[in-house]
């Protein structure tokens, strides 16, 4: 083999170990910026429920607030529920509506079913009617604050626990909590990836 030859062979092997670092590197910044993306879905959920939707995502405040129960007036919250036309599921509320005390306590029941052949992961987007009064709806405890995995057939319960701030402005007599479920088709995926590969 002549030194030209053997030179031409020593660089095309060092272009092709910097190509595949570079492809490597480039990988390693893709899967990077997905982790901090999914990362970051967790607040910017919870921002987009209290500057877009107006609806305040509880805590330890929230729970000092019901202390103070207000029993001389009566709220009437209506339950609606929805599911986007590319999730083959019902949804409905146990209640269409119950009277509350501005400051008291309230858990309800909504319940999904998936009547599709195969699991999905669905996810519930919320909303409060009227829009102007929403900032007074705090929720505790919710299944729209994380994804929801029902199996083919399967339905399950789906509680939610709020408090209605005693400051809502008095004209106020009646809200309505909306959910809306859309299917996550990427953690549907991810899930069915899985339970393909679990079973061979």
């Amino acid at each position: 083999m002549s030194e030209h030859s053997a030179s031409s062979e020593t660089v095309g092997k060092e272009a092709a170990g910097e190509s595949s670092r570079s492809i490597v590197r480039l990988a390693l910044i893709v899967a990077g910026g997905a982790f901090l993306f999914c990362f970051s879905l967790v607040p910017l959920y919870r921002i987009a429920c209290e500057q877009l939707f107006g609806i305040k995502l509880g805590g330890a405040a929230t729970e000092v607030r019901a202390a103070a129960m207000d029993t001389s007036r009566t709220v009437i919250v209506e339950f609606d529920a929805g599911v986007h036309s590319g999730l083959p599921w019902s949804f409905r509320p146990e209640k269409a509506q119950v009277a509350v005390h501005p400051g008291e306590v309230v858990d309800a029941l909504y319940f999904a079913r998936n009547d599709g052949d195969l699991a999905i992961v669905g996810q519930a987007v919320p909303s409060v009617a009227p829009n102007d009064a929403s900032q007074y709806f705090n929720k505790t405890e919710c299944f729209c604050f994380t994804e929801q995995t029902l199996e083919a057939g399967e339905e399950r319960p789906m509680p939610v626990r709020f408090v209605v701030d005693p400051d809502l402005p008095a004209e106020v007599t009646r809200l309505t909590l909306s959910y809306t479920f859309y299917k996550n088709d990427l953690a549907t995926q991810r899930l069915v990836s899985g339970q393909l590969a679990a079973a061979h």
